[in-house]
């Protein structure tokens, strides 16, 4: 049974920054991050596949950064916004490869519980 487990949310102010973290299990291969605000689509954040690219949407592009470690994922988010808050999320996709572009939620198999943000301005 795969396991996604996020940590390193937390409160911060405008312009600061945290580093997420997600212990996975199962198939790494491509992996994501989304963020879910409540009443809102669950939003894709970015993705990266095991050969090391990367996909972002644009509101996060130059802040934020997504990497991998074996089992482990990171998101490193810089100069936040308040904007940023939400929960973030943690996602596997168990074809194996990630499609070009922001990543959307049905191409998502497997998600976490999420870790909160929240931004204060």
């Amino acid at each position: 049974q795969v396991q996604l487990q996020e940590s390193g949310g937390g409160s911060v102010q405008s312009g600061g920054s945290l580093k997420l973290s997600c212990a996975a299990s199962g198939d790494t291969r491509c992996m994501a991050w989304f963020r879910q605000v409540p009443g809102q689509v669950r939003e894709g954040i970015a993705s990266i596949q095991n050969d090391g690219t990367t996909e972002y949407a644009d509101s996060v592009k130059g802040r934020f950064t997504i990497s991998q470690d074996n089992a482990n994922l990171y998101l490193q988010m810089n100069d936040l916004t308040p904007d940023d808050t939400g929960m973030y999320v943690c996602a596997q996709r168990t074809a194996g490869y990630c499609y070009r572009g922001a990543p959307l939620p049905y191409g998502f198999d497997y998600f976490g519980r999420g870790t909160q943000v929240t931004v204060s301005s």
